[in-house]
């Protein structure tokens, strides 16, 4: 016998009469019939050859899959076709996930979540839910014994073939009453509405129309069964609409109304039939008039567009992609093949001029350092010092970013950091959405990712927040971590974990806030995160948030960064 643990067996029989008493074999009555048996499946990797992966789908209770001993690990079921799923059942054998991500997609590659547990009660669980696609995946992070996993039975079950609900308004044409075109929304016409970016709207002319009604319609390509429509509403949303059908673009059927609309995200259950779907808005939730993010519109028929496929979801920890560990001599400049250095003031008021890497240089102890000082820069422009009383930018430091060197769209991300603190300081380590730079997209459209701020008024806080259309600047939705003590006394790691349905953000380990997707999009604005970002480190002096230096403040303050590393 090797040296690797044995686990104990059940004599065949007792196992196989366990195995029967815990599997469903029949879904519930909402579910569609078992689509998954005998189904191609791979998994990460098997205990031996007698538990491989096949035996997890091929209805046999007495039969099962078992992993490797280790995190973490998967199994995938190719069902053969495009279904929408409503039930899956997982029969385990003891050894079971106390963690797990179920996700479905349509071309494995892309992945949309299902269902995420870090509280697995093993035994048989039968999960309802809802996606369409062709492969459904188990991601396997915690186990719940020393052993792997094991599985007796992975069953899907829900509708093949032409019932699948599909995205059919994506890039199709549009129409409304009236659309914006100005500076404060410029080219907000209908097709944004349909775009699948959530960071673009429609929204009616401020010149007339903030009336009631107000419209937007979709032309599906041809006539379509509407099983579900989204809407993702801007603060200017309904309080009152229909949700409306046409074959002729002219008669119009309702299949949806409301008069209590509290805006955010609504995902209505709907059926009718027709080529046109019309959201009709007869009562406005303010003096503004009507805008939505999005207006996506599911069913089967029609003439859909295929989207541009998402990004992958990452498997956390996940493996390391970029880093810089600051191995570099004394008084060495930041590698340049990673790091741009932002030269000029800074923005939201602060007070330092960022230098072209004089206050950013290797410690040769295996640190970046950035530095902030008191030092007067001839020529430059800044807000009023208050304790100098000038105009002329009295302050140095640094900022750094990875733009043009290195964007990334999910991962974990992590840096451990010495934070500067003192009054008037705001070191922070942070990421913001590429296409601020590649399309010129503006803040907050683009994204922010605070990954760790902190105020030098607040000697014992960080803070980590997100900032989008919706929610951004003193409004954003954030979570602040009190220490108990000085955020300057020691090296802390930060870092988040981010995919399509969440962020986790943590500090020395302790996870202190995660952000889900869907909690998010129904009440606070759009989620704008699907795409890549880059990363900044900067110690910025004043600002809205911190405040001016004052009497107390002492100079200089170093921020200092052992590595900063991105897994995926």
């Amino acid at each position: 016998m090797s040296g690797r643990l044995q686990r104990g067996r059940l004599p065949l029989f007792v196992a196989a009469m366990v195995a029967a008493a815990l599997i469903v074999p029949v879904p519930a009555s909402a579910a569609g019939p078992l689509i998954s048996q005998n189904r191609p499946v791979t998994a990460s990797s098997s205990e031996n050859a007698v538990f491989g992966a096949a035996a997890a789908v091929d209805g046999d209770a007495g039969t099962r899959w078992s992993s490797a001993f280790s995190d973490p690990q998967w199994i995938q079921i190719d069902l053969g076709q495009s279904a929408r799923v409503d039930q899956v059942v997982l029969a385990w054998e003891t050894a079971s996930a106390r963690a797990y991500t179920l996700s479905i997609s349509a071309d494995g590659n892309s992945w949309q979540e299902l269902r995420r547990t870090t509280t697995g009660p093993g035994g048989t669980e039968t999960l309802a839910v809802t996606g369409t696609g062709r492969y459904v995946r188990l991601d396997l992070t915690q186990r719940a014994t020393q052993w792997g996993y094991s599985l007796w039975e992975f069953q899907v079950f829900g509708t093949q073939g032409s019932a699948a609900e599909t995205l059919l308004s994506y890039g199709r044409t549009g129409a409304a009453s009236t659309f914006q075109d100005d500076p404060a929304c410029g080219q907000c016409t209908p097709a944004k509405a349909f775009d699948r970016d959530p960071a673009t709207r429609w929204a009616t002319s401020a010149t007339n129309g903030w009336v009631d009604p107000g419209w937007i319609s979709v032309d599906l390509g041809a006539t379509a069964t509407i099983s579900k429509v989204v809407l993702q509403w801007d603060p200017a949303f309904a309080t009152a609409y229909r949700i409306e059908v046409s074959d002729n673009n002219s008669t119009w059927r309702e299949i949806y109304s409301t008069t209590a609309s509290r805006g955010f995200k609504e995902t209505l259950t709907v059926n009718g039939t027709g080529r046109y779907v019309r959201m009709y808005g007869t009562a406005r939730s303010n003096g503004y008039g009507y805008s939505l993010w999005e207006f996506q519109v599911y069913g089967t028929g029609g003439a859909p567009i295929t989207p541009p496929p998402l990004p992958p979801n990452p498997t956390f920890p996940g493996r390391l992609v970029w880093a810089d560990e600051f191995n570099a001599p004394a008084g060495a400049a930041p590698d340049a093949s990673k790091w741009t250095p932002e030269i000029g003031p800074g923005v939201n008021n602060e007070l330092q001029y960022y230098t072209n890497n004089n206050n950013a240089r290797h410690d040769g102890n295996g640190n970046l350092v950035l530095q902030a000082r008191r030092e007067v820069t001839p020529g430059s422009a800044c807000p009023v010092d208050p304790v100098s009383g000038s105009g002329t930018c009295q302050y140095t430091s640094a900022r750094l970013n990875t733009y043009g060197r290195f964007t990334f769209t999910y991962g974990r991300v992590e840096a451990r950091i010495k934070v500067s603190s003192t009054q008037g300081l705001w070191p922070a380590f942070w990421m913001l959405g590429a296409d601020f730079f590649d399309k010129r997209t503006p803040w907050p459209a683009c994204g922010e990712i605070d990954i760790m701020e902190h105020v030098g008024r607040e000697p014992n806080n960080f803070y980590s927040t997100l900032h989008a259309p919706g929610y951004y600047g003193a409004g954003g939705f954030g979570q602040q971590l009190a220490l108990g003590q000085p955020a300057s006394s020691a090296f802390r790691t930060f870092a988040v974990e981010w995919d399509s349905s969440h962020m986790t953000f943590s500090v020395d380990g302790n996870r202190f806030f995660t952000v889900d997707r869907n909690q998010l999009e129904t009440t606070r604005g759009p989620w704008v995160y699907d795409h890549p970002f880059f990363l900044i480190i900067n110690n910025a002096v004043g600002g809205d948030w911190p405040g001016p230096p004052g009497a107390g403040t002492q100079l200089p303050q170093d921020m200092v960064l052992d590595y900063v590393r991105v897994y995926q």
